[in-house]
């Protein structure tokens, strides 16, 4: 899709010096009221590759290419911690652990409106909206279904789907094995809008060299044009290059018309230094990637035009956020998206960590 020689270079040099330059995140995982220390801890950055066990002082030290994260931590019997780390992270991290309060648990089942046959009735619906419907969402594989738990509220209209534990996915399209700890996964009838969170955490698979040659195609295909790309394009002031646009949405607009932004990287929203990207710019915008085209089913779907050969996505920005060198964004918060993005889910998510050949 990305042809152009000079393209293909900054991508290359780019990619070998993000995964030359690291920094050295350490630190202490505790119990919150003993102060003893939690040996045998997960600590790992979600959305990558990377995670490491504590020690038996509840120790640990990750080592991780120039960027930011977030990093989190989970223990059996207590609630997971998160922290955000960057480049500047520095100093060693105590990490105090609350255990789960089994009690109020309890509570809440009883009183709860989940509902008893959930797996039976709504699996096949979580997979969709969870994975999606592309070709890769069809090759997903959900080892442990049997930990999700369904609760459907009357009176709001909406199913909200927990786990028990955490997600083991096996994603054969892409060549990943991903523990997913599942914050919850909710869909809004009445507007028909479906919105999960969670932690996920990614391990290469190991396949024959056949194998493996697919799967690298695959997330190269995953990779272009997802939003992870287009952050990148933008910390790098390489967003035309990569194939995207951006373009202000109308306020006035009925059907998301766009006037293209005339400078992406205006210095009045576009604040760069040594190692972030500042942008203070707010409202709609329309993100276009001219290098793909959109899927078929999508297509379809939004009753778009069926000679159309972009990618659409809108994106909501509400308050200023920052990108790290890896493409990390944050507040994530601030930022909604619809559109292609969010047709494309977990079956076409690949790490931060991730570089295209």
């Amino acid at each position: 899709m990305q042809k152009l020689i000079a393209l293909f270079i900054t991508i290359c040099l780019s990619g070998l010096a993000f995964s030359q330059e690291q920094f050295t995140v350490t630190g202490k995982v505790t119990d919150s009221v003993s102060k003893q220390p939690l040996s045998g801890a997960s600590v790992f950055c979600q959305n990558t590759t990377f995670g490491v066990i504590t020690n038996a002082d509840g120790e640990f030290t990750i080592k991780l290419p120039r960027g930011g994260y977030d990093l989190v931590v989970s223990y059996t019997g207590y609630q997971s911690a998160e922290q955000r780390i960057t480049t500047q992270t520095t100093e060693p991290l105590q990490i105090e652990m609350k255990a789960k309060d089994k009690s109020m648990e309890a509570v809440a089942v009883v009183g709860s409106n989940e509902v008893p046959d959930g797996l039976a009735k709504y699996g096949d619906f979580f997979r969709e909206q969870f994975f999606g419907s592309t070709a890769n969402a069809k090759q997903c594989t959900l080892a442990n279904p049997e930990a999700l738990r369904f609760f459907y509220s009357k009176k709001r209209n909406r199913l909200k789907v927990l786990a028990r534990e955490d997600l083991q996915i096996v994603n054969n399209a892409l060549g990943y094995k991903i523990r997913y700890q599942l914050d919850s996964l909710s869909f809004e009838y009445g507007p028909g809008i479906s919105t999960f969170s969670g932690y996920p955490f990614f391990e290469q698979m190991s396949g024959t060299p056949e194998q493996e040659k697919l799967w690298a195609e695959n997330r190269r295909k995953a990779y272009r044009g997802s939003k992870l790309h287009f952050m990148r394009a933008w910390y790098d002031s390489t967003i035309q290059q990569q194939g995207f646009a951006l373009e202000k949405v109308n306020s006035d607009a009925k059907n998301f018309e766009a006037t293209p932004v005339q400078n992406y990287y205006d210095s009045s929203y576009y604040i760069s230094d040594s190692s972030v990207v500042e942008i203070a710019l707010t409202g709609k915008f329309r993100i276009v990637y001219r290098n793909e085209m959109p899927d078929k089913q999508f297509v379809t779907f939004h009753k778009l035009p069926a000679h159309i050969r972009v990618q659409l996505s809108i994106l909501d920005i509400t308050d200023g956020f920052v990108i790290e060198q890896n493409g990390y964004w944050y507040e994530q918060a601030s930022l909604v998206n619809t559109g292609y993005w969010s047709y494309e889910r977990m079956a076409e998510a690949v790490p931060y960590d991730y570089l295209p050949d």
